[in-house]
């Protein structure tokens, strides 16, 4: 495709209006589910995860898809409230994780019980989840393929396996 010609393509897609414009991205580009996740520690460094009952296999991490026009820390602290009935205080600055083939994005926060919380171990209230669990980081159970590399992202090392 010549440069002039696709001059000439953005000069007439910038006169199309705002709503035809966002019509035609949102039918070409690709879309993606967008979630927001915690990783939850402990002061004595033992890690929550939780086993999703809508899924086969390992453990993950506590949290989910974002809401429209939801910011990623609402979502987060929102999904591990629903989930797990527990307060959550975010610590620092997310990681992005970007899973292609998936299409799925997750913003992943570290974060801690917020003073005054229920324990998790002891208040699931969602049917998605069938069990949290508190586990010391050199005995990680099995894990779903997201919550692994979202650790690894976070600088946590693996137990081998």
């Amino acid at each position: 495709m010549s440069r002039r010609f696709q001059a000439a393509l953005f000069g007439g897609y910038r006169r199309l209006p705002e709503a035809v414009r966002t019509f035609l991205i949102r039918r070409v580009a690709p879309s993606f589910h967008v979630g927001a996740v915690c990783l939850v520690e402990r002061e004595d460094g033992s890690l929550l995860l939780v086993r999703q009952s809508y899924r086969k296999g390992g453990w993950g991490l506590p949290g989910g898809l974002m809401r429209r026009r939801e910011e990623p820390a609402d979502a987060a602290r929102r999904e591990v409230g629903e989930e797990l009935g527990i307060d959550v205080e975010l610590v620092g600055e997310p990681i992005v994780v970007v899973d292609s083939p998936m299409r799925r994005v997750d913003v992943v926060f570290n974060a801690r019980l917020a003073a005054g919380s229920a324990r998790p171990d002891d208040t699931v209230h969602s049917p998605e989840i069938s069990e949290a669990r508190w586990f010391r980081p050199d005995e990680l159970p099995g894990l779903l393929p997201e919550a692994a590399t979202a650790l690894q992202r976070l600088g946590r090392s693996l137990p081998p396996r």
